[in-house]
């Protein structure tokens, strides 16, 4: 089951999405780091998916900020 799906990403806002990112690459820190000295993974499948969690978000962010850039370019050339 995906932490977070790309309906979800995408209601958020950007201090929401930001929170949300910083903690998910908090917890595959730790998860890495408990593997490096040796412990057992919980959940195997759980780096896996607080990756994919990480990349959704920055897909979403990235497209934003594409859609974000498109409006004020669009805005600029009407003004000539």
């Amino acid at each position: 089951m995906a932490i977070l799906k790309v309906k979800e990403a995408r209601k958020l806002g950007d201090k929401e999405m930001e929170k949300r990112l910083a903690e998910l690459r908090l917890e595959l820190t730790k998860e890495k780091a408990g593997i490096a000295i040796g412990a057992s993974a919980t959940s195997p499948g759980r780096i896996r998916e607080i990756r994919k969690a990480i990349a959704r978000i920055l897909t979403v962010k990235g497209e934003k900020k594409a859609v974000k850039a498109s409006v004020e370019k669009g805005e600029k050339g009407k003004s000539k």
